[in-house]
């Protein structure tokens, strides 16, 4: 059986290769396998256009790990059309506008998010905090921005 510290670092190393071939952020998520849930909500809320988008982007990414430790039932009801706006709301909660990369990310104390709400970070030893995400592997660059890989998806505030 595969220990999660090592599925990560295989996913880790999945995602640098599939980042040397600079797609946008889109198909960089999508070529990377681990991110199928946040994928289909980027379909659902009708962000694909914009995060393939020329940007630049900064995205807090949350794997499918991620989504799974929400309560059961929240991905399936987030993805039907009349909760459109809440997902929207979600998903813009992981961007930040620019290009945002790991030495600059310890830098801030919160980071101003596409949605509009700030997000506290901090640094905690050699973890990094993005809201209560730890960032799990950082600067997968792609042709339009970077992606940070997190391992919580982060909640605005109602």
């Amino acid at each position: 059986m595969i220990s999660k510290q090592l599925f990560r670092l295989m996913s880790a190393s999945a995602l640098l290769a599939v980042s040397a071939f600079a797609g946008d952020i889109v198909d960089t998520a999508v070529s990377a396998g681990s991110f199928n849930t946040l994928v289909a909500a980027v379909k659902a809320a009708g962000l694909v256009e914009t995060l393939k988008g020329p940007g630049p982007f900064t995205v807090f990414a949350p794997t499918d790990e991620a989504f799974a430790k929400l309560p059961a039932g929240t991905v399936e009801n987030l993805l039907k059309p009349e909760n459109k706006a809440q997902l929207v709301s979600i998903l813009t909660y992981h961007v930040v506008s620019g290009k945002v990369m790991a030495a600059d990310v310890v830098k801030l104390k919160s980071a101003s998010t596409v949605q509009g709400q700030s997000v506290k970070v901090a640094v905690k030893g050699s973890n990094v905090m993005v809201g209560n995400a730890n960032v799990v592997k950082t600067d997968i660059e792609t042709s339009n921005g970077v992606i940070h890989v997190i391992d919580t998806v982060l909640l605005p505030k109602k």
